[in-house]
C-alpha cells in the first residue's frame, strides 16, 4: 500500500501547487482620475437611467419616459452596464479612496448596474424605475462621504 501512496500523494500536491501560482499582473493605464470617471463616464450613463424611468405630468398630459423602441431599450442596458463598470473602475489603485466606504459603495454601483441591465434587457419598466432610486441613493451616499469632506455614517449600512 505505501508505494502507491508516496507517487498519488505526489501528484496531488503538485496539482494542489500549480493551482496556487500566483496570477500575473495585468497591465493597464488609467485615463483619467476619479473626477474624469464621473464627469465622462458615470454622470451620463446615470443620466440616461434617470431620463428613462417615471413620468412627467403637466396640464397637457402625461408622458411615460420608459423606451419605447428595441434601440431604447439597448440604449439603457449600456448605460446600466456602463454604471455597473465604472464601479469597477473606481475600485482601481490610484481611483479607490479606501478599502472600506469607497470599496461598498463601489461594489453597490455594480450591483445597481448589474440589476438595472437585466431590468432592461426584459423591458420591466417598473423595475428601471425602483432601480433609478437605489442608483441614487448609491450615489448620494458616495458623495456625502467624499464630497462633502464631512466623516458621515455610511448610508448604505
Amino acid at each position: 500500500m505505501k508505494p502507491i501512496f508516496y507517487p498519488v500523494f505526489t501528484v496531488i500536491l503538485s496539482m494542489l501547487a500549480s493551482c496556487e501560482q500566483p496570477l500575473e499582473e495585468v497591465p493597464y493605464r488609467p485615463t483619467g482620475d476619479v473626477k474624469h470617471t464621473m464627469n465622462l463616464v458615470l454622470d451620463p450613463a446615470a443620466d440616461v437611467i434617470w431620463g428613462s424611468a417615471g413620468f412627467i405630468m403637466t396640464e397637457a398630459g402625461t408622458q411615460d419616459l420608459a423606451p419605447t423602441t428595441e434601440e431604447g431599450w439597448l440604449a439603457l442596458q449600456h448605460s446600466a452596464m456602463v454604471v455597473a463598470e465604472s464601479g469597477n473602475l473606481l475600485m482601481m489603485p490610484g481611483r479607490s479612496k479606501d478599502n472600506g466606504d469607497w470599496q461598498e459603495i463601489s461594489l453597490a454601483l455594480v450591483d445597481v448596474g448589474i440589476r438595472t441591465q437585466a431590468a432592461a434587457e426584459e423591458k420591466d419598466a417598473d423595475k428601471v424605475f425602483d432601480l433609478g432610486g437605489e442608483l441614487y441613493r448609491v450615489c448620494l451616499s458616495c458623495h456625502q462621504l467624499y464630497i462633502q469632506g464631512e466623516e458621515k455614517a455610511n448610508p448604505l449600512k
